[in-house]
């Protein structure tokens, strides 16, 4: 299983890669591993600014639909939209061409509440 060092993570299997003032977002390897094969990828709240921990999106499988929750208050600045056609590229490179969203942060200091790696390996288990 596949746990970058360098992102940090939430207890919902979302991965986040920070860059200034903008977080890059998707779900981690263990997350798209337990969906099995994402079919469908739906976010519908580009340019609104949402708290933590709200659904910004939905990732449909085969077998589910499981939503999508905002790691840090912000603002949704950009989609993946090769997902659209592609879904299946969060299967293939969850931590690279996978990414779902990437948003203005609205509030540093909830950074330190995401889970480091280590973190993140103890709560699957890895």
């Amino acid at each position: 299983m596949n746990i970058p060092a360098e992102l940090k993570y939430t207890k919902d299997h979302e991965w986040v890669r920070i860059e200034g003032d903008t977080a890059t977002v998707g779900i981690t390897d263990f997350a798209q591993g337990e969906l099995g094969d994402i079919v469908y990828v739906e976010v519908e709240t580009l340019d609104e600014t949402l708290d933590k921990e709200e659904v910004f999106g939905t990732v449909e499988a085969v077998k589910t639909v499981s939503d999508l929750f905002l790691p840090l208050s912000g603002t949704i600045v950009e989609v993946n939209e090769a997902l659209e056609d592609e879904p299946e590229k969060v299967n293939a490179d969850p931590y690279g061409e996978g990414w779902m969203i990437k948003m203005k942060i609205g509030d540093a200091s909830e950074i330190g509440s995401l889970l480091s790696a280590e973190a993140y390996k103890e709560l699957v288990g890895a």
